[in-house]
């Protein structure tokens, strides 16, 4: 290049397309972008002084300043060379493509487009969308129509395919990525509701309703209301080998006990010698009293055996 090319005028401008950063190129000249930068992405007019560059205002594209011509089709802001000859993974796009900018708004999928650059090295800007080669129509539509792939369409180049693969990958993850989202807002409405009921709830552990309805979302903390209403300590639960029953572990006096109950608190059994000795008109001799007690009374009831020296324990914890 002779030197005299190099040289500045007085007064100089230059059209570019800019996409951000303080360093302005154009084929091998370089400048620094002095004072305050375009607000966004565009074609814009630079004023030169030296080896500075001020933005002076936006202007049209003028696409003829790109050189570096790339031909292709658009993947989303990546191009697909029509260069392209490999059979590429549709998930590795960005291995197979690069990214252009400035794009016309209102492209279609699928249509042939060109980008070039201001320099050897510079980023792909967009120039304009190119004559169609035939079968991008039928692409198109085999795209609508939800198909996977386009063997059947005559004349369809590697670039093409590659982009209309890699297009209905893109949009295979983007509905399940979309469906992924649905799952995780109905289960956080559901744990929000779950919440909000319980907390509800939890407003009314003092009463035994309340706790009973805690003991189907939060059985942990029903237990340990219920137990708290006879002086007992809430240890731990399990489920038992029957349905809808769980063993409760508790301590009471420096002991441990263990009992199995219902869901709705109530005692099946007690872990401890409750059957009916005595005489007493409601019972007969040798019933089992298990059943007629529930979570919160249950403490009560140890505590009045031992007093009276009567307690025997059947499961033993300690």
């Amino acid at each position: 290049m002779p030197w005299r090319s190099l040289l500045q005028n007085s007064g100089e401008t230059l059209v570019s397309p800019w996409v951000g950063g303080k360093d302005l190129r154009a084929g091998s000249r370089h400048w620094f972008i002095a004072g305050v930068p375009p607000r966004e992405p565009g074609w814009v007019k630079f004023s030169l002084d030296g080896r500075h560059a001020r933005f002076v205002g936006t202007c049209d594209p003028q696409p003829d300043v790109l050189h570096h011509k790339v031909t292709g089709y658009l993947v989303g802001d990546r191009i697909v060379s029509s260069a392209i000859r490999v059979d590429p993974d549709p998930r590795k796009i960005v291995e197979h493509s690069e990214r252009v900018y400035l794009i016309d708004p209102g492209l279609d999928r699928f249509v042939l487009v060109s980008a070039g650059r201001v320099s050897e090295d510079g980023p792909l800007v967009f120039r304009q969308q190119e004559m169609p080669l035939g079968p991008e129509g039928e692409v198109l539509t085999a795209f609508l129509d939800q198909k996977a792939s386009v063997a059947d369409v005559r004349g369809v180049s590697p670039a093409l395919d590659a982009a209309f693969r890699m297009e209905v990958w893109q949009r295979a993850e983007a509905e399940k990525r979309r469906l992924e989202l649905e799952e995780r807002r109905r289960k956080e409405e559901e744990q929000r509701q779950l919440e909000e009921r319980r907390r509800q709830i939890t407003e009314r552990l003092g009463d035994g309703a309340g706790r009973r309805e805690m003991a189907q979302v939060d059985f942990a903390a029903a237990a340990r209301a219920a137990l708290a209403i006879g002086g007992a300590e809430y240890l731990d639960h399990r489920t038992a080998a029957r349905r809808n029953e769980m063993v409760v572990k508790f301590r009471l006096n420096g002991r441990r006990f263990e009992c199995t109950c219902a869901l709705n608190l109530g005692i099946i059994d007690a872990g401890i010698c409750l059957t009916a000795h005595y005489d007493d008109p409601d019972f007969e001799e040798g019933t089992k009293g298990d059943n007629l007690f529930s979570l919160e009374s249950l403490p009560g009831v140890i505590r009045q055996a031992e007093r009276e020296g009567k307690l025997v324990v059947f499961r033993h914890v300690d």
